[in-house]
């Protein structure tokens, strides 16, 4: 596997032992300019041969000057660390070299003195688990005649607003995309409030010639414009898909694929080709970004015939001032993870009664309404990922997130006017959130934290940090479907006697619930046992999608308590009894997440408990997200609950511990209960 995906595979007690050695290394080369360290290090699949003569650029100095050669050292060194710095699992490393990976390459030499460097410290596997790690700079190879290359289509708003650095700093990431695996389609989005067309059109032209030369700075081949492969029509062209109708098209796709299969970056002004008069207008950048989706996807029809897919699109990625979408229940922050299937209408909808109350833009110079940009980020995702692959997502961010610029004093200055703002957890690193994103196909902090692990808080109050990350991930998601239905009102304790949900009502597919249960643990669940013990304690199930994720709960009673009794004073105690998503399914698509926060936000919003062996991996997960945790002494057990100042109550804590304790297993082995 590449020298990258192989430290992913470590743990992040290796990983953090292997950055110390990277450090330490810029620290020695310091000290000896001639020392030889790693300066690229890729898999075969990502890095193909493109000369200069090529990409039409002119014929680079075969000996760089110490300057240089120092500053793409530095560059390469510091991308190194951003990757070793990812908190990718192993699970994450794997699925990313499924999709990135390549069979080709050959094995790094043991006599290599970077392998010699990292081996020693054992940050990576043996020289045999690694197809391909080199010294020096790596030229491209242009991909094969049957490869389909995998894009990014980023649209960067108000580019002429960015200063050099920012820009610069955001052009570096792209080009670092592209290291991984991940080929970028830029549409620039410029104001057109201008007072003419042609002062319009002098500010597209400036700004992708920006573009094009802060890209060209880390390495070849670099940009290229595109400017006449979006076509503009009278009529709105045929198209395969019902979705998203626009009179615009690609017109020339070799004009796109060709770069692309080369390594280019492909830099798409916002304006089209009339097709009856062969001029250029002004266009809409979100609909110039999904022709270009339809048209790599293979949902353009071009003369009646549908065409074949031309790229894989993998992400797309919005890079805008006001940055990533807005979430109401973290006051000013920025929802870190949105299920567009579950929450499109009820987010839209909250920006929509939002918008009508804001008067122009907060931040000097941003052109807009950062609420009805929302909306229309918002609106362009769900489009866009509803004819993509279910695995395609969207990621919003700022510039300075982009540029992974925030520890940089000068760009904190537009924070306190932002309306997209979002929590940083405390005992993280910082991290970019869009390399993080690739490689980890996740935010850089879960979505089902709890607030109080977002942001610090002093008295009640939330505080910003000059830190935070305005980063927003959409995906396509799952429906989610909760029994009894909690759109009226949250769960509540049912009075004895009245009727209750059963695991064998009609609503529920049980033998699929029982497989998502086996498959999650495991293990065999011994299903007759499992339906009598809950069938007068059931709660309420959820399900996130085609069952590929649920919990089961249940309303228990403290030993020695009849219902009446438990009912009567309130002490029914609120249990996770199983929380299972299915193997394939764990890690990915963030189903842990949306099944965990319909629980504690829809379900049980005041609290819930529930127990895990003392040993169990998962443990870290379920922390990170309870109010607190007590290991049971005399048993295997560690119980959890997110009920506020549940630790205070001791009747509430005794009854949580007694139903923790008292819970039967009902698994069909005789393994220790799980």
């Amino acid at each position: 596997m590449p020298l990258v995906a192989a430290m992913l595979t470590r743990s992040n007690g290796a990983w953090k032992k292997a950055t110390s050695v990277v450090q330490a290394s810029i620290c020695r080369d310091q000290q000896r300019p001639n020392h030889t360290t790693i300066t690229s290090v890729t898999s075969v699949s990502q890095r193909r041969h493109f000369s200069s003569a090529e990409n039409g650029a002119k014929p680079s100095r075969s000996h760089p000057s110490a300057a240089e050669a120092k500053q793409k050292r530095e560059s390469d060194r510091e991308f190194l660390i951003s990757v070793l710095e990812s908190s990718a699992t192993k699970r994450d490393a794997k699925a990313y070299l499924q999709t990135y990976g390549s069979s080709k390459g050959k094995a790094v030499p043991k006599e290599s003195p970077a392998f010699t460097t990292l081996v020693s410290d054992k940050a990576i596997p043996e020289a045999k688990d690694v197809s391909f790690l080199v010294q020096g700079s790596v030229p491209m190879e242009s991909l094969e005649a049957d490869e389909v290359p995998r894009v990014a289509i980023v649209k960067l708003r108000e580019p002429q607003t960015w200063d050099d650095t920012l820009l610069g700093g955001v052009a570096k990431t792209l080009t670092r995309l592209r290291d991984l695996g991940l080929r970028s389609v830029i549409v620039l989005e410029c104001s057109a409030e201008k007072s003419s067309v042609l002062d319009w059109k002098d500010v597209v032209t400036q700004q992708t010639d920006r573009l094009q030369k802060a890209i060209q700075k880390y390495g070849t081949p670099g940009a290229e414009l595109i400017d006449g492969g979006i076509w503009k029509r009278s009529a709105t062209p045929p198209s395969a898909s019902s979705l998203g109708h626009t009179k615009l098209s690609v017109g020339f796709g070799e004009a796109f694929t060709a770069p692309l299969r080369h390594g280019h970056i492909l830099v798409v002004p916002s304006r089209a080709v009339v097709e009856e008069t062969l001029e250029h207008t002004a266009a809409d950048a979100n609909e110039v970004i999904f022709a270009l989706a339809k048209y790599f996807a293979g949902l353009q029809v071009n003369a009646g015939q549908n065409q074949t897919r031309t790229a894989v699109v993998d992400r797309v990625i919005i890079i805008d001032p006001f940055g990533g979408i807005p979430a109401r229940n973290l006051g000013d922050g920025a929802r870190v993870f949105i299920n567009l299937e579950e929450q499109f209408n009820s987010i839209k909808a909250t920006l929509s009664a939002a918008e009508q109350q804001d008067n122009g833009s907060p931040i000097p110079g941003i052109s807009g309404n950062p609420k009805a940009s929302h909306i229309e980020n918002l609106e362009l995702v769900k489009n866009i990922l509803a004819i993509l692959p279910s695995t395609a997502s969207a990621v919003i961010t700022s510039p300075i997130e982009a540029a992974n610029l925030q520890s940089n004093p000068a760009y904190d200055i537009r924070r306190d006017a932002e309306e997209a703002m979002a929590g940083e957890v405390k005992t993280r690193r910082w991290q970019n959130p869009i390399i993080h994103n690739l490689l980890t196909d996740r935010p850089i902090y879960s979505a089902s934290l709890p607030i109080g692990r977002i942001k610090s808080t002093t008295n009640g109050t939330y505080q910003r940090s000059s830190r935070m990350p305005t980063t927003t991930l959409a995906k396509k998601g799952l429906p989610v479907t909760i029994f009894p239905d909690t759109r009226t009102r949250s769960w509540q304790p049912p009075k004895p006697g009245t009727p209750r949900l059963k695991l064998t009502d009609t609503c529920v597919d049980l033998p699929r619930l029982i497989h998502l249960i086996n498959d999650s643990f495991g293990r065999k669940l011994d299903a007759e046992h499992y339906l009598n013990r809950v069938q007068d304690s059931l709660a309420g199930i959820i399900i996130a999608g085609e069952y590929e994720g649920g919990a089961i709960l249940t309303w228990e009673r403290p030993f020695g308590l009849d219902e009446e009794t438990a009912y009567n004073s309130g002490r029914l105690v609120p249990y996770l009894d199983k929380f299972a998503v299915l193997k394939k399914s764990q890690g990915a698509g963030g189903v842990a997440d949306i099944v965990f926060n319909a629980m504690v936000r829809d379900c049980f919003p005041n609290g819930v408990c529930w127990r895990s062996r003392k040993d169990n991996p998962v443990n870290k997960w379920y922390f990170e997200r309870s109010r607190g945790v007590r290991k049971l002494p005399g048993s295997n057990w560690a119980m959890f609950w997110t009920t506020p100042e549940a630790a205070v109550k001791d009747q509430v804590m005794e009854d949580y511990e007694d139903v923790c304790r008292g819970v039967m297993p009902s698994w069909a082995d005789s393994k220790a209960a799980d």
